[in-house]
């Protein structure tokens, strides 16, 4: 397997525990738990040679082998997705050319946005990316709500013109002072595309400040000079949403209905 989609899922979420057996409904009346929503879109991606869910919850674990997926048990201490991955990556039976770690909370993450990571990742110049999008209306509307009704939503990115990242963030950057008029913000989605040596590298490397206040893995790259690439993606009119708070169940069911995704 030399492309590998790793799904990290956890039951003691700090906002919204056992959220990955959270169930949404779709548009045809037809619940199914967050995590299996996540492995679906995992599963419609292109050039992947095999998908996982990573977790150290045996609830989490029976309920993905009920629908079908692969799982690899963790340990309870990798602190986030990354390092989940890092472990899973040495119980291949050979290591990958890399590993796309598509979070579980992500279920409307569409298949282009993934397959962008792995074109990108095949060229074989850069160690670790991840896509971003340009907020629509509807999105940095429900970011800047969040934030003045002191909710976290979703992370920000800003980014050199060559698209090198500069900074991840939970704040709204950045700032947006009038939505009928706003700068360009880039959403920033939960994939990431990893060689093993920069998995590796990460490992080696010590949780930093900016990691710690924000609760975002990847300023860890960032803060021991690791470069992020940024691939900028089009959501061709699909909102993404990813599932922070129970408010965002609402939303993700929303856009099900959209989508006609049952």
């Amino acid at each position: 397997m030399k492309r590998v989609i790793f799904i990290p899922a956890r039951f003691a979420s700090t906002r919204y525990p056992g959220k990955p057996l959270v169930q949404l409904t779709g548009a045809t009346g037809l619940r199914k738990s967050l995590i299996q929503r996540a492995w679906e879109a995992a599963k419609s991606v292109r050039g992947a040679d095999g998908v996982f869910v990573l977790t150290d919850d045996d609830r989490i674990a029976d309920a993905a082998r009920a629908f079908g997926a692969d799982v690899l048990m963790t340990s309870p201490e990798a602190r986030n997705g990354t390092e989940r991955c890092a472990e899973a990556v040495a119980q291949l039976p050979t290591p990958p050319d890399f590993v796309i770690n598509l979070q579980g909370d992500a279920p409307l993450t569409p298949p282009w946005f993934v397959e962008a990571l792995i074109d990108r990742m095949a060229k074989g110049d850069v160690e670790m990316t991840t896509p971003v999008l340009l907020c629509d209306a509807e999105t940095l509307t429900n970011f800047v709500t969040d934030r003045q009704n002191g909710r976290v939503g979703g992370t920000t990115a800003v980014m050199r013109a060559d698209g090198s990242a500069l900074y991840f963030s939970k704040e709204v950057l950045p700032y947006v002072g009038d939505l009928t008029n706003p700068p360009e913000v880039w959403h920033h989605v939960g994939v990431y595309g990893y060689t093993p040596a920069a998995l590796q590298a990460y490992m080696s490397t010590p949780e930093g400040p900016l990691e710690q206040a924000e609760g975002l893995e990847q300023l860890r790259f960032l803060e021991n000079g690791i470069p992020v690439t940024c691939v900028p993606v089009d959501g061709k009119g699909r909102v993404f949403w990813e599932l922070n708070n129970p408010v965002d169940v609402e939303r993700i069911e929303g856009v099900l209905a959209k989508e006609g995704i049952e």
